[in-house]
């Protein structure tokens, strides 16, 4: 039976991932501590999560609690179950720009260093598994910021003749940017799975996501925004959007159509491949659209305040071109929009949201 290592597997892409891959007849090994309980607080801990995926997937799921950053722990694990290692999603992070100011050296160690680890453990123990790395639109910094947008009513906007229009590909620089310290934890462990996959010629993949979502989020003010957008809707919670008047447009992915892409992957790897990843111009909105939606699906108003000042290195337009990635693997699309997304962030949650 092939092995899947997993990062992160009680995360939003994490389980997913290992749902999706011991469905189809892996054994697979999640690496998870719990980190985002230490992050963002007790409300957003993920050990439910892996709780159930251990009930779920008896003799195809076992978790392991290991901390990424602990070189040796991580190089012990691939010893012991190579050469069965076929696949490998690194979906572990300290997923905030905002936390990591407040502990760079946390942020980097887990970010970059947890990366190298397991992309030199996987060179050691099992040099030919699929390596599929959870990147972010944030390496490119600051960069889309200086973009010719135009304010609409409810958006920023590119006007339909400019090259981005269709959405933002590899070919913006990640230099001259500022990228905030996720930013740049992040941009360095992409750097180093491209290179692990060009110098030593492993199958690797950075997918560089804009927001990702889906039910199991656990969002929180931090991170996960569509996630908290609705809970606060819900609850009554107070909301902050932070700048640009609320115009500031994101693509949104269900976490299932991104594991769609890492089974597509899987099935016809490639060395050093790099693909912006995200809703693209089928799913996506702006923090004005999202409140609307939000409160017309939850059927009450959402308590939300504007600040005029905006997150630092926060982008006002990300959309992302998928067209690179169809290229390559043209059978892949997304299947959910955002209107469903919230829908079903709404259905699966409601009732736990309001248990007070």
């Amino acid at each position: 039976m092939p092995t899947a290592i997993v990062t992160g597997s009680g995360g939003l892409v994490g389980s997913e991932s290992v749902r999706r891959f011991a469905r189809a007849g892996f054994d697979v090994i999640g690496i998870e501590n719990d980190s985002r309980a230490a992050f963002f607080g007790p409300s957003a801990s993920t050990q439910h999560v892996t709780d159930a995926l251990l009930a779920e997937l008896p003799g195809s799921f076992r978790s392991v609690e290991l901390d990424i950053r602990d070189a040796d722990g991580v190089s012990r694990l691939f010893a012991q179950h190579a050469p069965a290692i076929e696949l490998v999603i690194h979906a572990a992070a300290q997923p905030s720009h905002d936390w990591a100011a407040s502990d760079p050296q946390t942020d980097f160690a887990v970010n970059a260093n947890g990366t190298l680890n397991l992309l030199e453990a996987t060179r050691t123990h099992a040099p030919d598994a699929t390596f599929i790395h959870l990147s972010t639109n944030k390496v490119y910094g600051d960069l889309p910021n200086a973009l010719p947008l135009v304010e609409q009513e409810t958006r920023l906007e590119l006007p339909e003749d400019h090259p981005f229009h269709a959405g933002i590909d590899t070919s913006m620089s990640i230099d001259r940017a500022t990228h905030s310290l996720f930013g740049v934890s992040k941009a360095a462990a992409d750097l180093l799975v491209q290179e692990y996959g060009r110098y030593f010629g492993m199958p690797t993949v950075c997918l560089r996501g804009g927001c990702l979502t889906g039910p199991g989020h656990a969002g929180a003010q931090l991170h996960g925004f569509l996630s908290y957008l609705m809970r606060c809707t819900v609850t009554g919670d107070p909301y902050t959007v932070f700048g640009y008047g609320g115009r500031q447009v994101r693509d949104n992915l269900h976490a299932a159509d991104l594991v769609s892409v890492f089974e597509a992957f899987h099935a016809a790897p490639r060395a050093a491949a790099v693909y912006n990843i995200g809703g693209g111009r089928e799913s996506n909105c702006s923090m004005l659209e999202a409140i609307a939606l939000c409160e017309e699906i939850a059927g009450r108003e959402l308590d939300w305040t504007l600040s005029d000042e905006a997150r630092i290195g926060d982008h006002r337009w990300w959309i992302s071109d998928l067209r690179e990635l169809r290229a390559d693997y043209p059978a892949w699309g997304p299947v959910r929009d955002v209107p469903a997304i919230l829908r079903e962030i709404h259905d699966a949650n409601v009732a736990s949201w309001t248990e007070r």
